[in-house]
């Protein structure tokens, strides 16, 4: 099987922290997501988020700064025991927090649904959640 891989960089009105538990908190994970989440904040604790769909295990944390993580994803032809590697590498810059986004070991034929499905399904409900928050907050 041939592999490929995928970089995205994505700006959040948010501190690196923030960013970063929205990602790592089970409770906030599930409410941007509108899905089930658990979520271990240990090395090499497991997760298993929107509904089941993706799980994996905690590879290195840096809290505010990194998160590296095995993935696997309930997809036809994903083999059932290969995990990609995803890195978020968080940047605080001023207000606003700079994520790069790297993942790794992608079979081939699931490198472009997973390139729009991070947009669709993570950055983009990340930030809708950030500005509804930012809302309630002045309110």
């Amino acid at each position: 099987m041939h592999y490929k891989s995928i970089v995205q960089t994505i700006w959040f009105e948010a501190s690196a922290e923030v960013v970063y538990h929205m990602l790592m908190d089970a409770g906030t994970h599930a409410a941007f997501t509108n899905s089930k989440a658990t979520i271990s904040k240990e090395l090499d604790g497991k997760f298993s988020v929107y509904d089941g769909y993706c799980h994996g295990y905690n590879i290195e944390l840096k809290e505010g700064e990194k998160i590296v993580q095995a993935w696997h994803f309930a997809e036809e032809g994903w083999p059932d025991d290969h995990f990609s590697i995803c890195t978020f590498i968080f940047e605080h810059l001023g207000t606003k927090t700079k994520l790069t986004f790297t993942q790794t070991g992608i079979p081939e034929h699931k490198a472009e649904a997973l390139e729009s499905g991070w947009r669709e399904y993570y950055w983009e409900p990340m930030q809708e959640y950030l500005k509804k928050s930012l809302l309630t907050s002045k309110d």
